[in-house]
């Protein structure tokens, strides 16, 4: 059904054009330090505060990485891991099921095997399933690792583990060690005790200047550590190479993950370098995708990461065990990776169909919620599937401008599971760590980052948390006014549209969380449109602005069956990206309509 808003709500829900905050000290900067003025505006309109150098940022390059044993405990777990490679201990490799923790899987495990000779029968791959074991040391992975035989005396965790103290424990008291290697916020209490070492930039104790990498990016650092303790015993020979070549996986995990790309010359640093190499096309896993999405998709961006590598390796398990996506990573030859990747791309279209649904019925329970401009938006879908809540929250954030939880059904009976997503002005795991001390009762189990976090929320306390987590918002937001917004990097001359304007867009690049893709907004008159793809929800346009006339694509633009609001030769306020567009070898300019309404008169 259509979910259709009262008049006075609908006005309150239309997304704003706004222009994005200028550092204006930033932009001299930029301009004085040799920046087009568009790329100074581009840097400006991101880095709010920033009063570093530039050159880090601008020009992503190895060399601003920071050294791994200025990370709390990096020598520690980097000694014990290089003591179980020696020693011929089994070992237990325990990571998340995301593209994260995937790729930190693939890091670790190849590192091991490949450069430190430890032969696959002795490592153990152990991923949590999503729906039936839920996120990080769960109890039926430890569970499971007890079971192995021959048990391995060192797990290494990657992307989870802060907060598991007692499974930590459990695995403590049946003889197995435990390096955590994770980036998520610790709990108030500290380091699980019995970890034998916890390596987390987000501790307080921990020197190193980067909190935002992502969790591949720590297990990448330990594991550059432990070689490095490996050489210093004479345990392997200086040759042995370096962790370099895994940066593409690093790049790809990063992007996913959506930590930052703004002011981290680390995580710049990282995507830059990794998307070079996976441009080499020398892994399988990248020449599967490249054939997937056709030869016009080379070279790989960032874009290309964020929005068909990660959806198709998370959809996996959001669906079902994550194991086809750790095969797909580590593939030999294409054709083993082609056929993992079917597999994947099959999950990532049941996900979508599922996602339609559900982002169709959690619209129409937040519109009562809407109306009483609710600071955040709660919806329980008792027949949703808890792989697909991340998403359809960001859909809810992205349609009505507010933070949003989806919950449902958990597998434990009583249960409830949920994802969040918020907006810039809310630091949500720091709002449900307020909602635990107003009612601890009511959420037993949290975690998560500033933009998004998973809950588990007990059936009959719903209510009493719904109360506790909105004062929590509430008492972060201050009354601030909330709706959707774009904002963007202002107006392009029409002499401005050409592929030379990308390039010099480009130079600035990566673009992703925090350092958005360019976007732009401008009025156009409308020379033709039709609804293309599958189901008719897209619309393809040809625009113009003075003497330039544009092809343009518009995805989602339309519900099935609908007709768009305007036809040819109205005008349109646009928000839009340029794109680099290419065809049987040919490049042309193309924009990407990310917003549109039509002007009147």
């Amino acid at each position: 059904m259509d979910v259709i808003a009262p008049p006075d709500l609908h006005a309150r829900l239309k997304p704003r054009l706004l222009l994005r905050p200028r550092n204006e000290a930033l932009y001299a900067r930029a301009r004085a330090e040799g920046l087009t003025e568009l790329q100074a505006r581009v840097l400006a309109g991101r880095l709010a505060g920033y009063e570093g150098e530039l050159t880090p940022l601008t020009q992503p390059s190895l060399r601003y990485l920071e050294h791994p044993e200025r990370l709390a405990d990096g020598r520690r777990a980097a000694e014990r891991i290089a003591r179980a490679v020696v020693e011929g201990e089994h070992i237990g490799i325990l990571t998340d099921y995301d593209v994260d923790g995937i790729t930190s899987h693939v890091v670790i495990r190849r590192t091991l095997n490949e450069l430190f000779g430890v032969p696959e029968s002795r490592l153990h791959s152990l991923i949590g399933h999503r729906i039936h074991d839920g996120y990080g040391i769960s109890l039926p992975l430890v569970e499971r690792t007890l079971a192995l035989t021959p048990r391995p005396s060192l797990v290494i965790t990657a992307d989870c583990g802060s907060s598991d103290e007692p499974r930590i424990a459990r695995l403590k008291a049946a003889g197995i060690d435990v390096v955590v290697s994770d980036h998520h916020a610790l709990p108030v209490e500290g380091p699980p005790p019995s970890a034998h070492a916890v390596v987390n930039p987000t501790r307080s104790d921990c020197q190193y200047p980067d909190r935002t990498i992502a969790g591949c990016m720590v297990a990448w650092l330990v594991m550059s550590l432990a070689r490095s303790v490996l050489i210093d015993w004479g345990a392997l020979p200086d040759a042995t190479p370096k962790l370099s070549s895994w940066l593409s996986y690093v790049a790809l995990g990063t992007v996913a993950d959506c930590v930052s790309l703004g002011a981290s010359s680390a995580n710049r640093a990282v995507v830059s370098h990794g998307l070079r190499l996976i441009n080499r096309m020398e892994a399988a896993c990248w020449r599967a995708m490249a054939v997937r999405l056709g030869d016009d998709s080379v070279p790989f961006s960032a874009e290309t990461l964020a929005f068909q590598m990660g959806p198709r390796i998370n959809a996996r398990s959001r669906l079902d065990d994550p194991y086809a996506a750790l095969h797909f990573m580590l593939a030999a030859d294409d054709a083993t990776a082609v056929r993992h990747l079917q597999t994947l791309d099959d999950d990532n279209q049941s996900r979508k169909a599922i996602e339609a649904e559900m982002v169709e019925e959690a619209r129409a329970l937040a519109m009562p919620q809407l109306e009483v401009d609710s600071p955040a938006l709660i919806v329980f879908l008792d027949n949703g599937h808890p792989g697909v809540q991340g998403i359809v929250a960001s859909r809810l954030v992205q349609s009505f401008g507010r933070p949003a939880l989806v919950l449902t059904p958990a597998a434990a009976p009583g249960m409830l599971t949920g994802s969040g997503r918020s907006i810039e002005a809310l630091h949500l795991r720091d709002a449900l760590q307020r909602t635990y001390e107003l009612a601890p009762e009511s959420l037993p189990r949290f975690g998560g980052h500033r933009g998004a976090a998973g809950v588990g929320v007990p059936v009959d306390q719903l209510a009493t948390f719904r109360v506790a987590f909105l004062q929590a918002v509430g008492e972060q937001l201050k009354g601030a006014e909330l709706y959707p917004q774009v904002l963007t990097d202002g107006a392009l001359t029409p002499g401005q549209f050409q592929l030379a304007t990308l390039d010099e867009l480009e130079m600035l690049g990566p673009y992703g969380r925090e350092f958005d893709a360019p976007l732009f907004e401008g009025d156009f008159l409308v020379e033709s449109l039709r609804a293309v793809g599958a189901d008719g929800t897209h619309l393809s346009l040809t625009l113009s602005a003075g003497a330039a006339s544009l092809k343009a694509i518009w995805f989602r633009a339309l519900t099935p069956g609908e007709l768009p609001a305007f036809g040819m030769g109205d005008r349109l306020r646009c928000a839009y990206r340029l794109n680099r567009n290419r065809w049987r070898g040919q490049e042309s300019l193309q924009l990407m309509v990310e917003y549109a309404e039509p002007l009147d008169g």
